[in-house]
């Protein structure tokens, strides 16, 4: 998964893409655990996927309205379709992913 800047991330969302956008900090276990996971879906289906580190980014979390890290957005046609905190497993990301924006 890329490392992505503010204007990849809006390319990616005035591009009308779909795909995930996972907002992170480095010092976060969780984050880790969750980075791992998407890393095994990135392997399972084809989607754009980048990774953004939250520390650099407050004025994101204030405009996605993100609560807490680890913290997915499942984007469709450039819009925010689902905010996910609780990743659960990776059988519950791919049905998530499913079901939103494949």
């Amino acid at each position: 998964m890329n490392e992505w800047n503010r204007s990849q991330l809006s390319a990616f969302i005035e591009g009308k893409a779909n795909g995930l956008v996972y907002f992170y900090t480095p010092m976060c276990g969780t984050c880790q655990v969750a980075s791992k996971m998407l890393q095994v879906i990135e392997e399972l289906v084809e989607v754009d996927m980048g990774k953004m580190n939250l520390n650099f980014y407050p004025d994101l979390a204030r405009e996605y309205e993100i609560e807490s890290v680890p913290c997915l957005l499942l984007v469709e046609a450039g819009e925010v379709k689902e905010t996910l905190y609780a990743f659960h497993s990776v059988p519950f990301l791919l049905e998530k992913i499913k079901q939103q924006i494949l």
